[in-house]
Order: C-alpha cells, then sequence, then structure tokens
C-alpha cells in the first residue's frame, strides 16, 4: 500500500490537533494545557476513579463487578449401610459436576491479567479460591469415612464454587467538571466470566441428620432423596441405585481455549482481503518517552516490530499512519499502517493467547487483531498506551535497546516501559 484514502473526518481531527511548528519538528497528538502532574495510586488494586499517571498509561487491571459463591457437589454416591457393617469403609462416588478454573474464555491461566483478576477474586470474597488452572475432575473419586450409625448415607466431596464477571481497567485522560484534564484508570474495552472454587471438602451424611443450611453437606444431603421407596425399602448394604434427582448434572464441555486472553475476545476474521484503509496524512512515530528508539517495522515477514533509530536509513519503516479511526468515550480505535514496508501491526493469530507474543506487520485486512485502543496522557503530553483489541493485551518491550521486539502483555509493562510516545513527524 503506497498511498492512502481521503481522510476521514476523525482522522482529520487527529490531523489538526497536532500543532504546526518548523519544518521537520516534532509535534504531540493533541493540544492544550501543560500537562497535570497525576498523583500516584496503587497500581496493584486500582478501582474506577482512582487517578494513574503517565507511565499507567501502559498497563491495565482487572476489577471484579460481580461475585456469587454456590456450595456444589462434585462427587456423591448413595450407600446403604445396615446393622453390623459400620465402621470405617471407602466408597468410590460418581462424579456429578465438573469445576475448571477459568477467566474468560482463557481456562490456562498463565498471563498476569488472568492471575491478578483470581486474586482480587479471593480478596473480594475472602474465601481460599484456586489462582491457577485446575479442575475438580483431577480429583481423587475416593471417599473414606468412619460410619458409627446403620442408615442411608450420602458419600461426598464438594467445593463452593466462585463465580462471577470482571472487567478491565485502562488509564486514560478525562476532562474533569472545571475543565482541567487528569489521568483516571477508568473501564475499558474487554470483560468477562470468571469461575473458581474452594478446596474440596468429603465426608458422609444421613438422611437424619442435621446439617446447616446452604451447606455443601446440606447440598449432598439434597442429592439423598430421603423420601424414596428404594431407601425406605431397607435395602442391603452397599450402593444404592441412583434417583432421578442424583442423577449427573454435567455441564456443557468446557470452551477450548482460543487465540486470546478472556471473553473481551471478540472473533478474529481472515486475512483473505486486503483491507482499504481510511488512514490520515499525518505520520506518525511510536518512540520511548525521551529516547532515540522507536518502533520500526521489519522488511522480512517473519520478523517481528522493534526498537530502531531513526535515521535518514529508516526508509520510513519507522512511520506509522493511523487507519479507519475511531473514538469512543476519549479512547481512540485504529489501524497501524506503516509507510515503509505498507503493512498493518498484528499479533499473529497462532500467537493471540501467547504472553510476550511478537507485534508483526502483515497485509492490511478487515481483523480485529490489526486493532488497537490508544491511551492518552493529559492534552499538551504526546504519551500513549497501545493495547491490541483482539487480544486485550498491551504493547511494551523487555528491555531498552536497538533491535528488542515490541511484544504483548496482558496487564502491560508496570515499570512504565509500556508508555510511548506518538509524534507527528
Amino acid at each position: 500500500m503506497r498511498s492512502t484514502g481521503p481522510v476521514s473526518r476523525i482522522g482529520r481531527s487527529l490531523v489538526a490537533v497536532t500543532a504546526t511548528a518548523a519544518a521537520g519538528a516534532v509535534t504531540a497528538l493533541s493540544l492544550g494545557v501543560s500537562p497535570a502532574a497525576a498523583a500516584p495510586t496503587d497500581v496493584t488494586t486500582p478501582r474506577p476513579g482512582d487517578s494513574c499517571t503517565a507511565a499507567d498509561l501502559g498497563t491495565r487491571h482487572p476489577y471484579i463487578k460481580t461475585t456469587e459463591v454456590s456450595p456444589t457437589i462434585t462427587h456423591f454416591k448413595g450407600w446403604y449401610v445396615t446393622e453390623g457393617t459400620t465402621g470405617q469403609q471407602t466408597v468410590s462416588t460418581d462424579t456429578t459436576t465438573v469445576i475448571a478454573v477459568s477467566v474468560g474464555l482463557n481456562d490456562t491461566i498463565e498471563t498476569s491479567f488472568a492471575v491478578e483478576a483470581l486474586s482480587n477474586v479471593k480478596a473480594t470474597v475472602g474465601l481460599d479460591v484456586k489462582l491457577e488452572y485446575t479442575s475438580t475432575s483431577k480429583e481423587s473419586n475416593s471417599v473414606t469415612w468412619n460410619l458409627t450409625q446403620p442408615g442411608y448415607y450420602g458419600f461426598y466431596k464438594g467445593t463452593k464454587k466462585v463465580t462471577g464477571t470482571y472487567g478491565s481497567l485502562n488509564c486514560n485522560r478525562v476532562q474533569q467538571d472545571d475543565g482541567s484534564w487528569a489521568l483516571e484508570w477508568n473501564e475499558g474495552p474487554g470483560g468477562g466470566s470468571f469461575t473458581t472454587f474452594t478446596t474440596l471438602e468429603e465426608g458422609a451424611v444421613r438422611c437424619q441428620d442435621s446439617v446447616p443450611a446452604d451447606s455443601i453437606m446440606a447440598r449432598a444431603q439434597d442429592l439423598l432423596d430421603c423420601g424414596s421407596a428404594a431407601v425406605k425399602a431397607d435395602p442391603p448394604a452397599g450402593a444404592v441405585a441412583q434417583t432421578v434427582q442424583q442423577k449427573p448434572d454435567r455441564p456443557a464441555q468446557h470452551p477450548a481455549p482460543t487465540s486470546g486472553t478472556s471473553t473481551e475476545l471478540p472473533r478474529a476474521t481472515g486475512h483473505s482481503a486486503r483491507a482499504a484503509l481510511d488512514c490520515s496524512a499525518e505520520a506518525y512515530k511510536i518512540a520511548v518517552p525521551g529516547k532515540p528508539l522507536s518502533w520500526g517495522a521489519p522488511l522480512l515477514a517473519d520478523d517481528g516490530v522493534r526498537l530502531r533509530p531513526s535515521t535518514i536509513f529508516s526508509a520510513h519503516l519507522d512511520n506509522w499512519r493511523l487507519c479507519n479511526v475511531t473514538e469512543r468515550n476519549g479512547v481512540i480505535e485504529a489501524s497501524l499502517w506503516n509507510w515503509g514496508n505498507g503493512g498493518c501491526a498484528t499479533i499473529a493469530e497462532q500467537n493471540a493467547a501467547t504472553e510476550r507474543a511478537l507485534l508483526m506487520t502483515v497485509p492490511c485486512a478487515e481483523d480485529d487483531l490489526q486493532r488497537f485502543y490508544i491511551y492518552r496522557d493529559v492534552p499538551g503530553s504526546s504519551k500513549i498506551g497501545v493495547q491490541n483489541k483482539y487480544t486485550g493485551s498491551m504493547m511494551g518491550y523487555d528491555r531498552y535497546a536497538d533491535g528488542e521486539f515490541i511484544r504483548q502483555y496482558s496487564s502491560g509493562r508496570q515499570d512504565g516501559t509500556g508508555t510511548f510516545d506518538l509524534t507527528g513527524v
């Protein structure tokens, strides 16, 4: 792609905010008052409306919106004990419900965002929940219990299933009532649901036992179906056939991980067609603030975007245009088209769920993997954070060095290396 289409209304607005300066001078994306210093915040537990700093523009955090705790039986077996058969018994139970830990569509729990989300769940509900991927199906189904009285028992394993929803907090500029600007943590694009559970407990319960309401033991007692004819008929010792109420209520199979980190992931489209982009006339560098290195697109298709110095030999590989620009709640969404190689920035689909996957360029297409959210500092500053729309991850780098790759990080880089300068050239 060597030329761009007509500049859109939003594209013109982006160009318009670029201050005119001496030829070749670097200009900022937005005009306005001088940037005000935002009060620092505890980045580990931000809440909507908390203040943030420019270093937080390239980061994001989960926050828990809703939670529900429900006692759940995962393994169960009805067992009749007659006189003379009491004592310690070991019973192999049947799996009734499978609970798997997940955050959004990603049940691997390998990213910092997912781990932080589950840690916030733990703090919110005050329970010791699982913080890594596991499933109740991995537990042994054997229950050993010392029985002192004859009767109809339910041998069980159960847990407290914790479900709910989470949102994604991003740092972005917000205009105050007095017209001034400040940086605040606000709910950004992306969010989803989570599932986790507490440590399994096991035991045996009879119909006549008095148990706490809404407890795991009470749920097991419900499965006994104490009024059934089979129980009243004084059956022989051993397993009791399951009644209709006891049939395993297996949930739908947990969805396989998709190429993304959470429910915030929309479906990616194919790369079969090259998109006709509506790009701004202005070209930008995406640079490390106060330093000479900036995003440089690769010449080779299998290479990634790297930090490179801008020189007369850069061949426009360090120049980017914002295309198909939209803005919602102060957050810009755009495709990043490279002037030097004619490709669009993207995360490869096969690596979309991978922490630290490389940012690359490919032929432009209608694809959410090629769309990025841009979070801006207060007017007068050109500092930004960049987030991939499909994966939800923030762009950053491991270390400042010539040739270092730009990568995605589910929570961003907490040391500020995910904050860049978007400056016109």
